[in-house]
């Protein structure tokens, strides 16, 4: 069964196929920014970057009439449930018009042409609006705000997939919690096999090496109306400048850790009080899951810091076991979505 994975980044396309379960080959694409220039949008982008996916087919030896399926990253949609879905007209078209212009967008349309010039199918899988609140937890505290789900959906399903199939038991029988730890955090509570709360990783939560989290609403006014600072820098400031960014003017967390090991003890306490908060969050999902937890799975690109989840640990390991599945497998999470419905082992979704 091979499975085309198109997975389209800010300046690379990093492409895969899998044959069933085994990669034949990886390999990220990169685009120079002075060639991606040239394009006024990332939509204009799509010709381009699609070209360069079938050259990379050709150089690998793999001709397209050999594929089975092509599979993308799923795009900024509207909420829906979590799974794999099939690319239809109407997907197609919510990518092509979405109000966020986002490098993910182009992994279903890339996928949806390749698929139908072969005349195969096209999925998308897990996008980052996967939404399946309870009602209860969509109440913010002001009527005019809702709070909605936005989450590493890709990766925590994956690592939640591996968790079961590891221990064999059911996906759908879950009661775990999945913490990714990355440039953004998702703290995500799966009952029954379903993501029923989570931190949006953009507006609350722990702080992130380059994210704010939660902040003092009344100092956010404050900041908001100081004169200092255009709408688009605050949005800048709080997602990408925060964290510890802001404290310690880095988000690469080994020359963090680095500081932490030559006694910076501004640096360590910095790195502890995000740690401290990653530990709140878990326990507050301890609470929407009523203590009726198995499982806590620690995954993303901070899960391979073996001190910041043994710093964590102390606060959490109480709860349940822990689990850690270091990194994002975005490529090979992608694939198995695909083969899961191939296999039949997973319903395709119809986007409506």
């Amino acid at each position: 069964m091979k499975i085309l994975v198109i997975n389209p980044g800010s300046t690379s396309t990093k492409t895969a196929v899998f044959n069933g379960r085994e990669p034949i080959f990886i390999e990220s694409i990169h685009h120079p920014s002075d060639v991606l220039s040239q394009f006024n949008s990332l939509k204009e982008q799509k010709d381009f970057r699609k070209e360069k996916v079938v050259e990379v087919l050709k150089k690998h030896n793999i001709s397209l009439d050999q594929l089975e399926v092509v599979i993308g990253r799923g795009g900024i949609l509207k909420p829906i449930e979590a799974g794999t879905y099939r690319v239809n007209d109407k997907l197609m078209n919510d990518l092509i018009q979405s109000k966020v212009e986002h490098a993910s967008n182009l992994g279903g349309i890339i996928a949806g042409e390749i698929a139908a010039d072969l005349g195969i199918p096209a999925y998308i899988a897990d996008p980052v609006s996967v939404d399946e609140f309870e009602e209860i937890a969509r109440i913010s505290g002001l009527k005019e705000i809702n709070r909605i789900s936005l989450l590493h959906t890709l990766n925590i399903r994956a690592n939640a997939f591996r968790y079961a199939e590891e221990n064999s038991k059911r996906f759908e029988d879950l009661n775990i919690i999945v913490a990714h730890l990355g440039g953004g955090i998702s703290i995500a509570p799966i009952e029954n096999g379903k993501i029923i709360d989570v931190n949006n990783a953009n507006e609350g939560g722990p702080f992130s090496p380059e994210r704010v989290g939660s902040l003092p609403s009344i100092d956010v006014v404050k900041m908001s109306y100081s004169g200092k600072y255009e709408k688009n820098e605050l949005v800048r400031l709080f997602t990408k400048k925060g964290g510890l960014v802001s404290y310690l003017g880095v988000n690469n967390m080994p020359e963090v850790m680095e500081k932490i090991r030559t006694g910076d003890k501004y640096a360590k306490l910095i790195v502890d009080a995000m740690c401290y908060q990653i530990a709140k969050e878990i326990g507050a999902m301890v609470t929407v899951l009523k203590g009726n937890v198995e499982a806590i799975i620690f995954t993303g690109g901070l899960s391979h810091n073996k001190e910041l989840i043994a710093e964590i640990s102390k606060r959490v390991n109480w709860i349940a076991p822990i689990v850690v599945y270091p990194g994002e497998e975005e490529m090979s999470a992608l694939a198995m979505a695909a083969f899961r419905v191939l296999k039949g082992e997973e319903k395709e979704r119809e986007y409506i």
